[in-house]
């Protein structure tokens, strides 16, 4: 009995407490100060406007694409992988 309660909490440490928390990074995020710098490191991508302090990316068309104070064109993959998100609000 006390192994199993010992491995329920061991379980339990490992369980994220809120689903919406970030994802720990896991591949590395090459960022480029043009668009088209983007563009030739990932031709089969979409390439994203990355809001560096907040992690949030803008698509092409979208309010803030391109336009934070601090930000870079990544590729949206590589953002991914990097625990990053899109906009949720369309903007």
């Amino acid at each position: 009995m006390r192994l199993s309660r010992l491995l329920l909490v061991a379980a339990l440490a490992f369980v994220p407490l809120h689903r919406g928390s970030a994802q720990r990074p896991t591949a590395p995020l090459q960022e480029f100060p043009t668009e088209q710098a983007a563009q030739a490191h990932c031709p089969a991508d979409v390439v994203v406007w990355l809001n560096l302090p907040t992690g949030i990316y803008h698509f092409q068309g979208q309010r803030w694409y391109g336009r934070t104070n601090s930000g870079a064109f990544v590729c949206e993959r590589e953002a991914d992988g990097a625990g990053m998100r899109g906009t949720r609000n369309g903007q």
